[in-house]
């Protein structure tokens, strides 16, 4: 008789609160995570979301609301070309640093032995080890007019003055970007293909396919994900970037980064705010585009 009672089911409303109390248990581990980003994301995301509406009368905020702050940046033709110049800064930085490090990657999944991948991934990841405000300011003695590629150019003489194209402008930024988050994207493709099947490549090109066409119809498509997280950890980052632009790009090569400090710094909130807000959507939108490139379709689905 106990046998048979402890093997009986529960009654309905006794089971259906067992597993109530199971699923709510299975999210008790999520509750620390919940608290952090409520308290330090989804908490100050909203106030920016206020004060992106309201306005400053003699530095103090009055909560009026009004869409006048956003009417104000896109009035101002300085903030507008800012903009653009931040996203094309974004995308010309992500498609060299994406270049770069994926013939990097790719030499080193598919022709470095194992026992030599890791002290080549520490390598990678060795700048990470140093501060980053430091691994900026080297740069500007790289750079400079005193530094070393003012040098090398005196040394074999291409030039015989200082040249100031490196440093204070455009092309400056986008060197230190690429160099910034060189290890982001190496890593990330890496990951990728150190997953991939090889000899599925090796098939391809036994069948009769060039490198280049088993690369572009073989390789690629099985690593679109990893590609795309690259951009991601790559060009998101980048459109809020303040320090890199500050320091080396000086007054050419500033990006809304740095519009945004210059707005609190002189004390109008709601319109950094504003700019704040705009970046955010402007992420919003980029990773749901991108999440349908994370989507991985079965290549053989249309054959069934």
């Amino acid at each position: 008789m106990t046998t048979e009672a402890a093997a009986s089911p529960l009654p309905p409303r006794e089971a259906e609160a067992a597993r109530r109390r199971f699923s709510l248990g299975e999210y008790v581990g999520f509750l620390p995570a919940l608290v952090l980003y409520g308290a330090f994301f989804a908490v100050p995301l909203g106030l920016i979301v206020a004060y992106s509406f309201w306005k400053v009368v003699d530095y103090n905020v009055v909560h009026d609301w009004t869409v006048g702050n956003y009417r104000y940046f896109f009035s101002v033709p300085t903030y507008v070309t800012t903009t653009w110049a931040t996203a094309w800064v974004a995308a010309l930085s992500t498609a060299l640093t994406i270049a770069i490090a994926f013939p990097f990657a790719y030499w080193l999944a598919r022709y470095v032995p194992k026992r030599l991948q890791r002290v080549l991934l520490v390598l990678v990841i060795l700048p990470f080890w140093t501060s980053y405000l430091l691994r900026v300011y080297s740069w500007i003695n790289i750079l400079g007019e005193k530094g070393a590629m003012n040098r090398f150019l005196a040394w074999t003489h291409v030039t015989d003055h200082p040249v100031s194209f490196f440093l204070y402008d455009r092309p400056a930024v986008v060197l230190v970007l690429v160099y910034l988050y060189f290890p982001f994207a190496a890593l990330t493709l890496y990951a990728s293909l150190e997953r991939f099947d090889w000899d599925q490549f090796k098939a391809a090109m036994d069948l009769g396919a060039t490198p280049r066409t088993a690369i572009r119809k073989i390789l690629l498509p099985q690593i679109k994900p990893g590609i795309t997280t690259a951009v991601i950890f790559v060009f998101i980052p980048i459109l809020g970037e303040y320090l890199a632009p500050q320091l080396v790009g000086g007054a050419r090569g500033v990006m809304i980064g740095n519009l945004i400090v210059n707005f609190f710094q002189g004390a109008a909130y709601t319109r950094g705010a504003a700019a704040s807000l705009l970046i955010a959507v402007l992420i919003v939108v980029l990773l749901v585009i991108f999440r349908r490139s994370l989507e991985i379709k079965d290549p053989y689905a249309s054959g069934r």
